[in-house]
């Protein structure tokens, strides 16, 4: 049954996939009417299963919604989404707020904001997340958010019951710059577990007990509790796409070089995931890094 008490915004919600469904999922219960678009007909009528009433174009989630959101895998979803035909901005009215899940380049997401405001009169706030899926099922994602303040303070009902952790980082394109620093040290960390898992597995002592002996060390970590035992185990099945980290680390290579901040650890593990991908690997998990060792092997 759903809750009880203050009313929920009311949401349009454009992206119901890996992400966006076990959190439909886990919203309508709260209390809140959602009407949700995608392009994967096995996923509407997932959530219409849930409860949620489905639109037949993008901008057929936005009448009657308080918040539009995105949770899409690319920036060219995003702008098909919001500016192409049939797309989002041209339904939207002032008093509308935008909040896009997706990870996207930080200046695009400025960019694409600003045109919102100027043509819609509507705001625009990132909050790219990290957890996975059963974080974005449960209501405890971690939230990086960038905006105005006067949006941010709309959307704090909704992040409410959709982070664990929610922190505000700054003005527009703010969170995208966090998320680019979480994917960072995600790319990274899962570098150094494929192959510290090679390490183990060729020194002939049971790598499987590795995070159990590791836990509560320096060396301990979410990822080295829960993808570490991924990979050990080669189970790949998808809780984040190999072909979406790539993306991610193609974005911070690109960002930092716009700096000129120095990355090669990151570089580094970008290059490995391009191989994952090339050798075919797009569709599996992030995990599935360390098949590129495997393969080595």
């Amino acid at each position: 049954m759903p809750e009880t008490g203050t009313a929920k915004p009311r949401l349009g919600y454009v992206g119901i996939g890996l992400m966006g469904l076990p959190m439909v999922r886990h919203l309508l219960p709260k209390g809140y009417a959602i009407t949700a678009y995608d392009i994967a007909p096995a996923r509407c009528e997932s959530a219409r299963e849930a409860g949620a009433r489905i639109a037949a174009t993008p901008a057929g989630v936005v009448e009657g919604a308080d918040l539009v959101i995105l949770n899409l895998p690319t920036l060219d979803a995003v702008e098909q989404v919001m500016f192409g035909s049939g797309g989002v901005a041209a339904a939207m009215k002032p008093g509308q707020i935008l909040v896009d899940f997706s990870t996207i380049p930080v200046e695009a997401c400025r960019r694409l904001g600003a045109r919102l405001l100027a043509e819609r009169g509507c705001g625009w706030v990132d909050t790219p997340v990290s957890g996975g899926p059963p974080a974005s099922g449960t209501g405890t994602l971690t939230v990086m958010a960038g905006g105005r303040e006067e949006d941010l303070a709309r959307i704090a009902p909704l992040m409410a019951d959709v982070a664990g952790r929610y922190t505000i980082m700054g003005g527009p394109g703010a969170g995208m710059v966090a998320k680019m620093i979480n994917q960072m040290i995600v790319g990274c960390t899962h570098a150094v577990l494929a192959e510290a898992l090679m390490v183990a597995e060729a020194a002939g002592i049971d790598a499987k007990r590795i995070p159990e002996c590791l836990a509560g060390g320096h060396a301990d970590s979410n990822l080295l509790q829960r993808n570490y035992p991924r990979m050990a185990n080669r189970e790949f099945a998808p809780q984040g796409y190999a072909r979406q980290m790539l993306k991610d680390l193609e974005m911070v290579n690109v960002f930092t070089a716009g700096l000129k901040t120095a990355t090669p650890m990151t570089a580094d593990a970008l290059n490995l995931y391009r191989m994952a991908v090339h050798f075919g690997h797009a569709e599996l998990d992030t995990t599935a890094l360390v098949k590129v060792y495997d393969r080595e092997g």
